[in-house]
């Protein structure tokens, strides 16, 4: 009965928000507080539990980038940036959206998805206000960039950080495995945006003659303070570069660097703080508790268990199941804790596989499955959520169904190419 009540209520949600009955922020609160009145998450081990309650690494993860991006926000950078890319594009739709895809791209892999948003999506929608065109394409366009992205490399997308750790896969070992995948399938979506966001690719050229005649340097308020914060930054990003061999989690790289930040710029702590997106950290805290009710209750497992049972000893059957399923699934629940509740699973499975070639194959199938689907809903994956999370308190809000549409697509494409490589490249 327990799971049955943990999937209603999970899939009740999951309609409240794609229908926009009820703010998605209600609507979690509510099912986290079921799930708890009903006995159906883990006790106080939600607080406390890695795989069967809130993710506060990712809480705290965003806590800190949201200061330090906040912080950086006092310079003008951003208004610098996004003059700057409107005049390098010359204010053409679809060169503005690739030169901000491939910012998006080539940063994912060194940093995780959820800090490049934060830091490209401001960017982002100073641009377009001085294009005054619709920001919510480019913004939906650059999350889709930053799924994909991210899973070339171990530290990219937080997925591939549980499947590293739980698998003994070194960064190296996803340089080799996972990122060709992902350059053939990122230059295919790149082509493909042309024709996914072709309604929305328009110019506005009165105010085109207008950006072009701005002079970004001037967009600069503090210099000093600008340094100071690049400086800071700076040392964040190569804490996250550096944080498994330094053993110190992301979180706590960004809370440290949010620390520094605001002692190193002296900057009014009550300026910075109505920068968080409180509602986004909270939305995030009801969803890791839903999922909690399904980890807890077996559901998650269940469906683990009868691959592995299906499948037998047809590997590539196999690899095809964590593929497509880890997408279909992970489109609906967040792709972290849906890939630290399957690992065990994939553990398994990559363990009674005849050879360890064999059995990597397996993880690389998840891991390709589990990072694509990251793009299949607006809640499945961190970046998502973020990205619009951002565009709301904007003034540019992205519903459930219009990131989706686009989503859902570029999961079935990624995922479909990410089905022929492992086939092509190990069996």
């Amino acid at each position: 009965m327990a799971p049955v009540l943990a999937l209603l209520i999970f899939v009740g949600s999951l309609w409240f928000i794609a229908t926009e009955r009820a703010h998605k922020v209600k609507t979690v609160l509510v099912a986290a507080a079921l799930m708890a009145v009903l006995g159906l998450i883990p006790g106080e081990q939600v607080f406390y539990s890695e795989h069967e309650g809130i993710a506060w690494n990712v809480i705290f993860l965003l806590f800190g980038m949201m200061v330090i991006v906040g912080v950086i926000k006092q310079t003008g950078v951003f208004d610098y940036l996004g003059i700057w890319a409107a005049k390098r594009s010359r204010g053409k739709p679809f060169r503005l959206m690739v030169l901000l895809m491939l910012i998006t791209a080539i940063a994912s892999p060194v940093l995780d998805n959820v800090t490049i948003i934060m830091l490209i999506a401001p960017v982002t929608i100073v641009v377009c206000a001085r294009l005054r065109i619709d920001p919510r394409p480019y913004l939906i366009a650059e999350v889709l960039a930053s799924n994909i992205g991210g899973a070339a490399t171990l530290i990219g997308d937080p997925p591939n950080i549980i499947i590293g750790s739980r698998a003994g896969l070194t960064f190296n070992d996803f340089l080799i495995h996972m990122a060709p995948a992902v350059i053939v399938i990122f230059a295919l979506f790149v082509v493909s945006t042309r024709v996914l966001f072709r309604s929305a690719l328009r110019t506005d050229e009165v105010h085109l003659g207008k950006v072009m005649a701005l002079q970004e340097r001037r967009a600069i308020k503090d210099t000093r303070l600008l340094m100071r914060s690049l400086a800071v930054l700076g040392l964040v990003i190569i804490g996250f570069g550096l944080h498994s061999v330094l053993h110190v989690e992301p979180s706590i790289v960004a809370l440290v660097g949010a620390g520094a930040m605001l002692v190193v710029t002296d900057i009014d702590v009550a300026e910075v703080l109505p920068e968080v997106d409180w509602a986004t950290l909270v939305f995030f805290i009801g969803l890791f508790v839903m999922v909690a009710g399904l980890v807890h209750t077996g559901i998650v497992e269940a469906v683990g268990t009868a691959a592995v049972s299906t499948f037998g000893d047809n590997y590539f059957s196999a690899a095809t199941s964590l593929i497509f399923g880890s997408a279909i699934l992970g489109a609906f629940i967040d792709n972290i804790p849906y890939t630290a509740t399957m690992a065990p699973v994939v553990e398994g499975m990559a363990g009674q596989a005849p050879d360890a070639e064999t059995g990597r194959a397996l993880w690389w199938a998840f891991a390709l499955g589990a990072c694509f689907g990251g793009n299949g809903t607006a809640v499945a994956a961190s970046a998502n959520v973020v990205a619009i999370g951002i565009a709301h308190r904007a003034g540019h809000p992205i519903t459930f169904w219009h990131f989706t549409k686009y989503g859902i697509i570029v999961t079935l494409l990624s995922t479909t190419l990410a089905w022929g490589y492992v086939w092509l490249r190990y069996f």
